[in-house]
């Protein structure tokens, strides 16, 4: 037999076969049904969170959830975020996000946002749903919401530390830009840096002089910051007039919209021999409120007679009165002669 006879032969007995396989087994051609199809599987990694907008009341936690599929095509998935209040245990809100359908062996990726109040902290329960059935779960906690900075107390710009031993440098220094009549005027001197990438400004410096033992502010001076480039350092003097022979706080508060946005404090020693302390302690001292008095008193009009001694009328003085005994007496005797 000839080579093609062969091969038509072989040809005969494959068709025959599969007829035979489709005789034994009649769904083995038939279409694929869904038990065939292979079935999907979601892993949950590890969420980070971010903070977003922060106000003063009200924070946004911004999550960056992904999951790993694999298998078959995943159907109207659903992601479900809870933030619970670790304080009390309640639920503080809870979101949902629609992904879809989910097909192919890849990595997905979705952000969601949860707001919540500024305050406390809060446990954050995360559920992945496939056609309403929970396919898996994860958490993570979230401490120290009160500490975030609301948006509109944020600046580049603050109080330039030097240090906190004694030898360093204060944030505010000062030197006697003059005295008289038992007042000291203090030319102070506030460092104020932008760690930014740029420039900043539209800022106010206060700088109080608070007398060591009583915390009377003896005076206060406002500053307007002007740009800072970014990475420079600025010194923005004020002068202060306060009472001599006390010690002082030298309090700086640096405000942007009227929000307070930094403080700071040196110490002022003008009465060296009883130093500042650093943290308040009772201690005995000389303290005249009068030397802390800043409005004028009222004076007396020019036209305004003032009484002496010699004035007649009420209030004339002991010659005046004697006088007038002695004239009394001489007329009683006139009268009797």
């Amino acid at each position: 037999m000839n080579r093609e006879a062969w091969l038509g032969v072989l040809a005969l007995l494959l068709v025959v076969a599969a007829a035979g396989v489709v005789v034994a087994v009649p769904g083995a051609l038939a279409e694929r049904t869904d038990e065939d199809v292979r079935p999907s599987r979601m892993s949950l990694q590890e969420p980070r969170v971010a903070a977003g907008a922060v106000g003063g009341e009200r924070a946004e936690l911004s999550l960056d959830l992904r999951m790993d599929h694999r298998g078959g095509d995943a159907e109207n998935v659903t992601v479900e975020v809870q933030a619970v209040d670790t304080d009390t245990g309640l639920v503080a809100t809870t979101v949902r996000k629609r992904l879809g359908t989910i097909e192919g062996d890849r990595e997905v990726r979705t952000r969601m946002n949860v707001t919540v109040d500024r305050q406390g902290g809060y446990r954050l329960l995360i559920r992945v749903y496939e056609d309403g059935r929970r396919i898996e779960t994860g958490s993570t906690d979230i401490r120290g919401v009160d500490s975030l900075t609301p948006d509109y107390a944020r600046t580049s710009v603050g109080f330039h530390r030097f240090g906190s031993d004694e030898a360093s440098l204060p944030v505010i220094t000062y030197d006697i830009a003059g005295e008289e009549n038992n007042r000291t005027t203090l030319r102070t001197g506030t460092y104020l840096t932008n760690r930014g990438d740029e420039p900043a400004g539209g800022l106010e410096l206060v700088v109080l002089a608070r007398q060591v033992e009583s915390n009377v502010i003896a005076d206060r001076a406002s500053v307007t910051i002007d740009e800072i480039g970014p990475g420079r350092t600025t010194t923005q003097t004020a002068e202060l007039e306060v009472p001599s022979s006390y010690n002082y706080y030298l309090d700086g508060i640096l405000l942007k919209d009227g929000v307070i946005v930094g403080t700071a404090t040196a110490r002022a020693k003008l009465d060296p021999s009883r130093p500042a302390p650093k943290n308040q302690t009772r201690e005995e001292v000389d303290f005249q409120a009068g030397d802390f008095e800043r409005t004028p008193q009222p004076r007396q009009e020019a036209d305004t007679p003032i009484p002496t001694e010699s004035s007649s009328g009420p209030g004339f003085g002991a010659v005046g009165a004697l006088v007038a005994l002695v004239g009394l007496a001489a007329l009683a005797a006139r009268r009797n002669a």
